[in-house]
């Protein structure tokens, strides 16, 4: 069984053409978790037209942040493999097919994606040559540089990764999902070019495209990975 786990705050734009790109690769007996963060346009409104039993929302009385909700979807995931997205991406038709080839070997996976603005023009043909990032363990606490929604992983990992690190800020959803995965599991990253990753105005984080932090900020970030890492495996 697959879990689609997926997060909403005010994505009534481009969540409709999301959740059919999802929903024709996935089976009967999938489903899709949406954690809705007390969006105040039509969100809600928009995912319940849908009318697709595999899909199951649940609404926050109040907004916890993107993290803190990602966590929250995950929590009621009851497949045994699961797929994290963003609710303003397309996903490629051959994105579930072409991770389900890998889950015989790996545990958790990663593929590039194409960029494009809102109008769906691309802007860059593959993240991977814009963000450049590292395959190993230690360059990933050195410098993250996936995207969780173009992530898929078994329950195992999950088990392993919950409860989050506190801290947001300093650790993320896909940060440490990923790390979980790299650090105590297979992974395998895919060049293959499955999702049209969406940059807009109102995305919720920069997508790893833009570079805001302070060395201060660097140095903390990756001493506290390293502690929560070392306390997971203890």
């Amino acid at each position: 069984m697959i879990s689609v786990c997926l997060t909403t705050y005010n994505g009534a734009r481009f969540i409709k053409e999301q959740l059919e790109s999802i929903l024709t690769q996935i089976d009967k007996e999938d489903e899709i978790i949406i954690s809705d963060d007390s969006s105040t346009d039509t969100t809600v409104e928009i995912i319940n037209t849908i009318n697709d039993k595999r899909i199951k929302l649940f609404k926050n009385e109040k907004n916890i942040g993107y993290t803190n909700n990602f966590e929250k979807a995950l929590g009621f995931a009851k497949g045994d493999i699961i797929f994290l997205s963003d609710q303003d991406d397309i996903w490629c038709q051959n994105k579930v097919k072409t991770f389900l080839n890998y889950f015989d070997i790996y545990d958790l996976l990663v593929s590039d994606a194409m960029v494009i603005d809102e109008q769906k023009n691309i802007i860059n043909n593959s993240f991977f040559m814009l963000r450049k990032p590292k395959k190993t363990k230690i360059g990933n606490i050195l410098k993250f540089g996936y995207l969780g929604c173009c992530m898929a992983f078994k329950k195992e990992i999950l088990l392993k990764a919950l409860p989050f690190p506190g801290n947001n800020t300093l650790c993320t959803h896909d940060n440490w999902l990923f790390l979980i995965g790299c650090c105590f599991f297979k992974y395998k990253i895919l060049d293959d070019k499955l999702i049209l990753y969406r940059r807009h105005t109102n995305n919720m984080s920069t997508g790893g495209i833009k570079n805001t932090t302070s060395l201060l900020f660097k140095i903390h970030y990756r001493l506290y990975l390293i502690i929560n890492l070392i306390c997971r495996a203890l």
